[in-house]
């Protein structure tokens, strides 16, 4: 009888193993990823954005979506197929018309945002927890966008200043690079759509920018990316991590903020949102999680044996 009620317990622990492996798995499969650098407005108003995390614009954002954007990396739409403005309605580009991310459409124009030279270059950090082929395409509002309205398609042009096609995951990102158009000045939203071809996924963001009025003007300000025709100011070393770490902090928009201080502000007033964390990511807990859920089953399949022999 023993041995019998060992048996049966150790069974039962092992087919409950899968069930409480289920909340990873299932959080795994739906991170994918999102522009960390210049921060795009669901990652800054996520757990993981820190001091931007807790701008107006963001706690705005949060109080619209009724819920924090824990799941920043997954704003994505199945089924477009390059039909984005067909698909997509004026006023919920950034929020891809999800209703989980509708804060993300606020028309504001106190958002984080990221410092950036006109016609400088841009190395886009996009954070992704899976890797898939596709094309990054990006786009930069034309002159004149007000950004206290709704953000629509005609504010973009008709073709993007850049477009990168399968490029090569690195260290938890990938790291697009392109050059900025001359002619834009203040405020300006980066708006980037990934089509993938792996899946039937398209992902959406929206990065604030701003540039200076003069872009002479860049040089002589402190941590605007204009400042990155010099060499980079050496950091110090990260421990590499799921997400990028020392790439995100060497490219120019990623001196926007640095880690644990309060952020800057972006020229007119706004706060900019910090770089990068080395430990980010949406999928480090739950790995810990599932770790933990298997040791604490397998210590238990061992000591039940032994309590019942007593």
């Amino acid at each position: 009888m023993t041995r019998m009620t060992a048996r049966l317990s150790v069974t039962a622990a092992a087919a409950a193993a899968p069930l409480l492996l289920l909340p990873w798995v299932a959080g795994t499969a739906m991170a994918h990823g999102a522009p960390t650098d210049p921060v795009s407005r669901v990652y800054a108003c996520s757990p993981e954005g820190g001091a931007a995390n807790r701008s107006a614009a963001c706690r705005a954002a949060i109080s619209a979506n009724g819920a924090p954007f824990t799941a920043w990396d997954n704003l994505r739409v199945a089924g477009v197929a390059g039909r984005d403005r067909q698909v997509i309605p004026d006023g919920r580009l950034c929020s891809g018309n999800l209703p989980a991310y509708r804060g993300l459409d606020l028309p504001r124009a106190d958002w984080p945002a990221t410092r950036l030279s006109p016609g400088g270059r841009l190395t886009m950090t996009y954070a992704s927890t899976i890797a898939h082929t596709g094309t990054f395409r990006l786009y930069l509002t034309r002159p004149g966008y007000d950004p206290a309205k709704p953000l629509t398609w005609s504010d973009l042009p008709s073709r993007p200043f850049a477009e990168i096609k399968d490029p090569q995951l690195t260290n938890g990102a990938y790291h697009l690079r392109a050059t900025l158009p001359e002619d834009r000045t203040g405020r300006q939203m980066l708006y980037t759509i990934w089509q993938n071809t792996s899946t039937p996924d398209t992902y959406y963001s929206c990065s604030d920018v701003v540039f200076p009025e003069k872009a002479g003007a860049a040089a002589s300000t402190p941590g605007t990316a204009g400042a990155a025709k010099a060499p980079a100011s050496p950091r110090p070393a990260r421990t590499p991590a799921a997400h990028p770490s020392a790439a995100a902090a060497a490219s120019p928009s990623a001196r926007a903020g640095t880690q644990g201080a309060p952020p800057a502000d972006a020229g007119d007033g706004t706060p900019v949102a910090e770089a990068t964390r080395a430990d980010a990511g949406p999928s480090a807990p739950l790995v810990a999680g599932g770790a933990a859920a298997v040791l604490a089953l397998v210590a238990g399949a061992v000591l039940v044996p032994r309590l019942r022999r007593r």
